[in-house]
């Protein structure tokens, strides 16, 4: 059964081990996939900022025509600015390009022809508006000059389309590669989120198993603890029972003979009055049938029955201060009358018990004893002031072990049964004992006192 639950436990332990891994890698999984997502993030605008680089290169050489036609057709100094700034921008504008696309080397190859091309297209620009300046009237030779900028603008053009495709494809490659990783991330987490799911469930079951098993064992010793109590409370019950017998049968069998063989002896002493033999064994008759009267009270004091729990109190209380020497006070109220009978048995085998304890153990010189009569319990406390009770007893006597003590522990089921509580404290000095039953069916005094 141990190597059982060891195997259990050791897979349960498995089990959570393993589900805690996969989570781990599921959480590397999404922490790489969105690494990789937002690299694809920022391809994806970088493609964007070259297609922007190009649009703004062609927007500017545009720009630096329209300023050159109009300067052409108007002669106004304004088209002029604005021709100079847009050829002022342009190279800007390409070394902007050639640094974005540094990292990649077919990029700068068609980022390089586009700038010889943008540069000879703008000296183009630049000796029409130089002619302009010089020879209003020359209409053949900017014709011909518009001639030889447009191959150069269509080239300009080719350029410019081959490096937004290569951006597209580039992009596209890079998307499909980012799908590819997402698609791969989410199986993994799906996966993983799956088999750490059975590996939990796995865990759970082996747990369960484990505290059902752990609640069956506990509910069984309770069952076995449940089982020992009521067969010490039947013991009790039992040795109560044949106290009672065998005090009754001292003291109706025995001593009615030891009384008859003392009456005997008596008359032949009286008849042979010179006789010290037969003197001294009626002298040692009457201390034996005074002892068998002694064992048979103590056995079961007939007050107990007769009289209830005060009298036999009272009575075992007085012989237990003379035969032990010990001096012991007797609180006792006035009106206790008579309890219910298991009471009256419970209270008095505890007070037997505890002055029994006192007189073998504690060394003390006196002991208080009192009782407390309440209109629902009765409370009975034996105090000592001796050298007090073992504290390794008294920890195995609140853990309810069975090294507490045969007494202690016949005195606890004793007032357990009866619904009550047995306590002990260790004074200084000394030790006390504290019963409490609860009164359940109480006989009144007076009616006592008729019966």
């Amino acid at each position: 059964m141990p190597d059982r639950k060891l195997s259990s436990r050791n897979q349960a332990q498995v089990a959570f081990a393993s589900a805690l891994i996969l989570l781990s890698l599921s959480g590397l999984a999404t922490y790489f996939t969105i690494v990789r997502l937002l690299e694809s993030e920022e391809w994806v605008i970088h493609t964007y900022q070259v297609q922007a680089a190009l649009g703004d290169i062609d927007s500017t050489a545009a720009m630096a025509g329209r300023a050159r036609n109009g300067y052409e057709a108007t002669t106004d100094a304004n088209f002029l600015k604005s021709f100079d700034v847009a050829v002022r921008e342009i190279p800007l504008k390409l070394q902007y390009l050639r640094d974005l696309t540094k990292d990649n080397p077919e990029q700068q190859r068609l980022c390089q022809d586009l700038e010889d091309l943008t540069r000879r297209r703008i000296a183009l620009f630049q000796a029409s508006v130089d002619l302009e300046k010089k020879a209003p009237q020359d209409l053949e030779g900017q014709a011909a000059l518009s001639r030889s900028g447009v191959p150069l603008a269509d080239q300009v053009t080719a350029a410019m389309q081959s490096m937004r495709s290569q951006e597209e494809g580039l992009l596209k490659s890079r998307t499909a590669r980012s799908k590819r990783l997402l698609h791969l991330a989410i199986a993994i987490l799906v996966i993983t989120f799956i088999l750490a799911l059975v590996f939990f469930s796995i865990h759970y079951k082996l747990l369960r198993a484990e505290l059902d098993a752990r609640s069956q064992a506990e509910h069984t010793a309770r069952d076995s603890e449940e089982s020992l109590r009521r067969l010490t409370v039947r013991l009790l019950q039992l040795q109560d029972e044949e106290r009672r017998k065998f005090s009754r049968e001292l003291h109706d069998s025995l001593g009615q003979y030891l009384a008859g063989v003392k009456m005997n002896l008596e008359m032949l002493a009286g008849n042979r009055p010179s006789d010290g033999v037969l003197s001294e064994a009626v002298e040692l008759l009457d201390q034996a049938i005074i002892e068998t009267r002694t064992i048979s009270h103590l056995l079961h004091p007939p007050l107990l029955d007769e009289t209830g729990f005060s009298s036999a109190t009272q009575w075992y209380v007085e012989g237990f201060a003379q035969r032990s020497g010990i001096q012991v006070s007797l609180d006792l109220p006035d009106n206790v009358g008579r309890l219910p009978k298991p009471v009256e048995i419970g209270l008095f085998r505890v007070l037997q018990e505890s002055l029994t304890n006192v007189h073998r153990h504690s060394g003390s010189p006196k002991a208080d004893v009192a009782v407390r009569l309440l209109p629902e319990r009765v409370i009975l406390t034996v105090r000592d002031y001796g050298k007090g009770i073992q504290p390794g007893l008294l920890e195995n006597f609140s853990a309810r072990k069975a090294s507490s003590g045969v007494g202690l522990a016949g005195m606890r089921e004793r007032v357990r049964d009866l619904g009550g509580q047995l306590e002990i404290q260790s004074n200084l000095p000394g030790t006390s004992i504290r019963a409490t039953m609860p009164l359940t069916g109480r006989v009144a005094s007076s009616d006592s006192s008729a019966a």
